[in-house]
């Protein structure tokens, strides 16, 4: 392996070794003993999740050969392969995974609104027997029971992406623990679960299946018993809470409601809209870092580049809890920058092929062009390490409790459709056309969370200005 490599994961690993080393009071929350004990809790189980199913980077994917992208930490690598070794083409395979994000597209509402309205902590229970139950399917060389797991899958990750943060603000302020100490728990979980987690998972999966030779089935039986564990720990530690419980309000009322929301707050439109140009450009990136870095075939450690992005991801989440535990640092404020920054980022295979003359020597180690390119795919990584924690911090502000998992769900129905048909046209249009395409998305991105910064600037002095005539009201007994 290439010395490049190296210095890039090592320095990588010493910025993160030092910024979490060289934190100090200013860079900290004090917390209570209960609020530890609480965060610490919902860590252990947010790691396991995140550890199985995470649908951030995908770790071996070539749209040349035909490697549709997943972004299970511990089943990753093995997917394709084991559709594949069933004997399955890559239409085929193609379909299967279209059918997993067009699955989480329809029933992500759905299973939204069932969370707010029958528990969070249901809905997370719920979630691992749904993917237990999807990575069954794994065992049968089936194609209809393979799209079963598929569909399975897509639900669960529905239920991942809206049902375990929506119990964790609820329950956060429902235990009457400071609002601000809900940006550590943020950043802990993404420093943790989408980065040394992501790291650990997947080389016990290569363990798995490489040295102890078990088969690509293996890490999903391991994703299975993590899942019953994690569920255990649920079902034994967590309490209930809901959004809206009301008996006289049913499943589509609740719909209703949250799309009127939505559109009646400029606010929470602005951050779902945010929200799906980010996500749409990060899967875009997902499926196109690989065949941007070796576009001649050149030889490049797969696996070893997934662990420096995790690095850098995990610099990222780093840094955001530094800026989230200063209140006087408005998270609308600084996230203008991360997104100008991605932008620019997504921007250097564009400008590597206008001003690097192109390698026609097929095979071989990574161009020059390549290794520019590294350094601002890990700077784009990094801005996604910084994005979780803030857009979390974000929608516990914005979003309405009563509908919080439902409106989650609604912000995935423009991502999802995006995924679908960038899987299905990945071929059709030039690598340098798809990153100018997420370049514009993430500039979008900025312009409208300055906007949606000037919208809060202008509602805070009316929000205090209620909760004065409030206090005084209350003061005076009226």
């Amino acid at each position: 392996m290439e010395l490049f490599y190296f210095l890039v994961f090592g320095g990588l690993g010493a910025v993160v070794a030092a910024m979490e080393l060289s934190k100090n009071n200013k860079d900290r929350i004090n917390t209570s003993p209960a609020f530890n004990s609480f965060k610490n809790n919902y860590l252990l189980v947010y790691s396991l999740m995140m550890g199985l199913k995470v649908l951030d980077q995908a770790f071996d994917f070539d749209p040349r050969a035909g490697n549709i992208p997943t972004g299970d930490w511990l089943q990753g690598p093995y997917v394709y392969f084991l559709y594949s070794q069933y004997g399955y083409g890559k239409g085929e395979i193609g379909q299967l995974f279209i059918a997993g994000f067009g699955s989480s597209m329809l029933f992500g509402t759905i299973v939204g609104s069932l969370a707010d309205k029958q528990g969070r902590r249901r809905a997370c229970a719920t979630y691992c027997i749904t993917y237990i139950l999807s990575c069954i399917t794994k065992h049968s060389p089936q194609y209809k029971v393979l799209m079963i797991g598929r569909i399975l899958g897509g639900i669960a990750t529905s239920l991942l992406f809206s049902a375990f943060e929506s119990w964790l603000v609820a329950e956060h302020n429902k235990r009457g623990f400071e609002q601000q100490w809900l940006s550590i728990t943020f950043s802990k979980a993404i420093f943790l679960g989408n980065g040394l987690v992501a790291i650990v998972s997947g080389l016990f999966g290569n363990l798995l299946v490489d040295s102890f030779a078990l088969g690509p089935v293996a890490p999903f039986d391991a994703a299975a018993c993590f899942l019953a564990i994690g569920m255990a720990i649920i079902l034994s530690s967590w309490t209930e809470n809901y959004g809206d419980a009301s008996e006289n309000k049913d499943l589509l009322t609740q719909f209703r409601s949250a799309a009127v929301a939505i559109a009646s707050d400029e606010k929470i439109a602005l951050l779902g809209a945010i929200q799906s140009l980010f996500e749409g450009s990060m899967y875009t990136f997902v499926f196109l870092w690989t065949p941007a870095l070796s576009p001649n075939n050149e030889e490049i450690p797969h696996g070893f580049i997934f662990a420096t992005f995790m690095l850098a991801s995990m610099l990222g989440s780093s840094l955001a809890s530094r800026l989230l535990a200063r209140s006087s640092l408005r998270v609308e404020s600084y996230m203008q920058i991360v997104f100008l920054v991605s932008s620019v980022s997504l921007l250097l295979p564009i400008i590597t092929s206008l001003l690097v003359t192109p390698s026609k020597v097929r095979g071989g180690s990574i161009s020059f062009s390549g290794c520019i390119q590294l350094l601002g795919f890990c700077t784009f990584e990094a801005c996604v390490g910084l994005f979780w924690p803030s857009i979390m911090k974000m929608r516990s502000q914005y979003i309405p409790e009563e509908a919080r998992s439902t409106i989650m769900n609604f912000f995935r129905i423009p991502l999802n459709i995006f995924v679908c048909v960038v899987l299905y046209n990945v071929d059709a249009f030039p690598i340098t056309v798809m990153f100018g395409m997420c370049s514009i998305f993430l500039l979008v991105a900025s312009v409208l969370q300055r906007r949606l910064m000037v919208i809060a600037e202008k509602s805070r002095p009316q929000d205090w200005s209620l909760k004065e005539r409030d206090a005084e009201a209350e003061s005076l007994n009226i």
